[in-house]
């Protein structure tokens, strides 16, 4: 998989946005992804220095409409923590 096929967009919170003071940054990611390659792939995309990811996984919640039930899309996502002497990440361009 290529960087751009990794991670398929930020996550804004509120969380999210405290957890940036921190540098730390929250992204959705493919489901097929190790924390390996989305280290590599923010620091390609980002030119950033990575010290620590964290991945959550999220089960598909069921969801009927009339008769017919199914699940949603499960979901990962993952927590990169930035090195002190590392730039931030601009998701925003002010």
């Amino acid at each position: 998989m290529e960087a751009r096929d990794i991670l398929k967009r930020p996550v804004i919170t509120e969380r999210s946005s405290e957890l940036m003071a921190e540098k730390k940054y929250t992204f959705e990611v493919d489901t097929r992804a190790n924390k390996t390659q989305v280290k590599d792939a923010v620091e390609e995309i980002f030119g950033v220095k990575v010290e620590k990811v964290n991945v959550l996984n999220y089960k598909g919640k069921f969801k009927r409409v009339g008769r017919y039930g199914g699940y949603t899309n499960k979901r990962r996502k993952a927590i990169v923590k930035l090195t002190a002497d590392s730039k931030e990440i601009e998701l925003f361009n002010m």
